[in-house]
């Protein structure tokens, strides 16, 4: 009978799995849209990204617009090939989670945003408020290319506002440029109005007595808005940038564009500076009013153990084993110190309540 050979063990076959290459996935699984554009028209038909770069070159007119949703290093390599992009660039698109810059190789310019997503949440609960991802932009003198990483602030509206302004359009791929980055600070705005609500909310709820609002609550909001500003603020160096700089290859009329962007960013990262500030001092101030509480708390406690001391030291003196006490053998006795215990007692509740103790 034939020996039957052992199965290969776990280990062997993790080790197996990990020695098969790598089959690439096609570059057309992570491309969300691809048009060619020409004076400020979409040609009808549907193109891949290589035969856009060709439609674009044999007219000598126009300009590409590919738009890519988590593409790996395959189909960044694939895309780069296509549209002569640098390695540089390419190797931070595909690591992702860039701080916010404005890089140019020659001809090219490559812009990363972070992008901002507010997450509804309750203002008692201690969760993740801000959600944040990568967007980021090549432009060149015929083409867009668009990489986005996360699953908020999409660009299907960015494109079709576009395609309805064809004047925008004709001014090529700085139209995309200024577009993008616009809808990008205009969702800094939306997000910052939503956390300066918590804000004001937090902040009713925190003087509010006996509130529920606890200052972990806060300190995670305060860790959100960090966040929030470590995404937002870098971005107008950038923006700054190519509103200002007459050496970038953008049209006028697009850098005008750009620096109304750039005020606009502006204005919004001041906001999220004055929130930190908002939070520190909220912070202080529910410190400030759980100190005060609890001082409250004690001086209501040591008032009542003052009352209670009195019935208390007059029952442990006519406890004792003594034959011969004032009015032990007095019939009104017992009585005359209940009136004696009470009074004294009175007048402390009365002196306590008037200096606000109790």
């Amino acid at each position: 009978m034939p020996s039957i050979p052992p199965l290969p063990s776990f280990r062997s076959q993790s080790r197996a799995r990990r020695q098969l290459p790598h089959i690439p996935v096609p570059t057309a699984r992570a491309v969300v849209d691809c048009a060619v554009y020409i004076d400020g028209r979409r040609l009808p038909g549907h193109f891949s990204h290589a035969d856009a770069m060709a439609e674009v070159s044999n007219r000598g007119a126009g300009f590409v617009w590919v738009g890519l949703h988590d593409p790996d290093e395959y189909q960044m390599a694939d895309i780069a090939k296509v549209f002569d992009l640098h390695p540089l660039a390419v190797e931070d698109v595909i690591h992702a989670h860039q701080r916010p810059k404005l890089e140019r190789y020659d001809d090219t310019l490559f812009l990363v945003l972070r992008t901002v997503s507010y997450v509804p949440h309750e203002i008692h609960s201690v969760s993740e408020i801000v959600e944040t991802g990568d967007l980021m932009v090549f432009t060149g003198p015929n083409f867009a290319v668009t990489v986005r990483h996360g699953e908020h602030t999409g660009l299907a509206g960015v494109r079709k506002e576009l395609e309805d302004r064809p004047d925008q359009l004709m001014l090529g791929p700085g139209a995309v440029l200024h577009a993008v980055a616009d809808h990008v600070v205009d969702s800094y705005v939306a997000v910052a109005q939503s956390v300066e609500n918590d804000i004001d909310e937090m902040e009713e709820e925190v003087f509010t007595p006996r509130s529920a609002v606890t200052i972990e609550s806060i300190y995670q909001l305060k860790r959100e808005v960090v966040e929030l500003r470590r995404a937002v603020n870098p971005l107008g160096t950038a923006l700054e940038a190519l509103g200002r700089n007459t050496t970038m290859p953008l049209p006028k009329e697009i850098r005008r564009y750009l620096r109304d962007v750039a005020d606009h960013h502006t204005a919004v990262a001041e906001r999220i500076n004055d929130f930190d500030e908002a939070l520190s001092a909220l912070i202080t101030a529910a410190l400030a009013k759980v100190g005060v509480q609890q001082n409250t708390d004690m001086r209501k406690i040591s008032s009542w153990v003052a009352i209670a001391a009195v019935p208390t030291m007059i029952a442990g003196i006519y406890g004792m084993n003594f034959t011969h006490m004032p009015g032990l053998e007095a019939t009104w006795g017992f009585w005359i110190v209940i009136v004696i215990t009470l009074a004294i007692c009175l007048g402390l509740y009365v002196n306590f309540h008037r200096n606000n103790w109790l």
